[in-house]
Order: C-alpha cells, then structure tokens, then sequence
C-alpha cells in the first residue's frame, strides 16, 4: 500500500469500516460518509473488476455496466499491478 496517503484519519476509517458487522450497518455508515454517486462508482468498479477477473471484455463490461473504458482501464491496472485489494475481496465474496 503507498504510504503517502494513509495516516491517522484514513487510519480512523479503516477501523470504522472493520467495526461495522451487517449489511444494514454498513448501508447507514456508507449513505452518511458518502454521495449515492460515489457509493454507485465503487460498486460499479468493484463489478468492473469482478468481471475482469472472470474474463470479460472492454466492450462487453462497458455495454453491461455503464463504466467508461477510463474505468475498466483503471480497475484493470489495479488488478494487475496494484495492492491486490479487488483481489482479496472477490476471492471472499466467493
């Protein structure tokens, strides 16, 4: 992980996001913390990443999601070079 942007509240996030223990908490906290367009653009690039993994095209993933190719290209560079943290995530959502 880059050291340039974690510190003590990034660090506080951390924890609050670990101390939530349903959906529904989680739902609450992320409706507070953040814009419904921010929530939809994480969702969306955690879908992104999920069909990358599985295979999926460009043209079939932007068709199916609405992500831009900018995104798909993001997520994708995260997938292959980043902290491996699409990685983790969907191998526990499995």
């Amino acid at each position: 992980m880059s050291e340039k942007w974690k510190d003590e509240l990034t660090e506080q996030l951390t924890k609050a996001i670990l101390s939530l223990e349903t959906s529904e908490e989680v739902y609450d906290f992320l409706e507070d913390v953040a814009t419904i367009g921010e929530i939809r653009a994480l969702a969306q690039r955690l879908e992104v990443a999920r069909r990358l993994n599985e295979g999926e095209t460009y043209p079939v993933i932007a068709q199916q999601t609405g992500a831009s190719t900018a995104t798909i290209s993001r997520v994708k560079k995260c997938l292959d070079y980043g902290a491996d943290g699409y990685k983790s995530v969907l191998e526990k959502m499995q």
